[in-house]
């Protein structure tokens, strides 16, 4: 019984780091680490062939986790900065993200970022329209960018998961 709670949980965690992947409120790469963690620590880290998980695979996830997580934030802004953005255009793409969010679902979530960009460097960076727009398209694309590597690191942990359960 306890081994389907154990195997259970860690399957929810890394189905809910997958979609805090997508929204900015879960920190989706370290709750699927948590999932790998659990099956790690309470003995069902064993692949089909009976070989267990080891802590070197482990803390190679934890490193890449760690990696993602700060790269998500420095990314979009960093996109934003290339893309002849003010520090307005980050602030404002940061601000269109959570009221995106609060507001809109999912679509805030996506076009939140650039729209909060664009509108701050027309307000307070004092640009044009047409000089707005490609540092609001820097924002989107640093919050693509972002968000696939977090997707594809969750994905990666939850083949893990399934991987290692025995």
């Amino acid at each position: 019984m306890i081994d389907i709670l154990i195997i259970t949980i860690a399957i929810f965690l890394g189905v809910v780091g997958i979609i805090g992947c997508v929204l900015p409120v879960i920190p989706g790469p370290p709750i699927s680490w948590a999932g790998m963690l659990i099956l790690y620590f309470f003995g069902h880290g064993t692949d089909s062939t009976g070989e267990p998980m080891s802590s070197r695979l482990l803390i190679i996830w934890c490193i890449i986790t760690a990696v993602v997580t700060v790269l998500d934030y420095i990314v979009p802004s960093y996109l934003t900065k290339k893309s002849g953005g003010s520090t307005y255009a980050s602030r404002g793409a940061l601000a269109g993200l959570l009221i995106g969010l609060i507001f809109f679902g999912p679509l805030g979530i996506i076009l939140g970022p650039m729209l909060g960009a664009f509108i701050c460097e027309i307000l307070f960076g004092q640009k044009t329209a047409g000089q707005s727009i490609v540092p609001a398209l820097g924002a989107f694309a640093g919050f693509l960018c972002g968000t696939g590597l977090k997707l594809i690191a969750s994905g990666m942990m939850m083949y893990y998961i399934f991987v290692y359960i025995r």
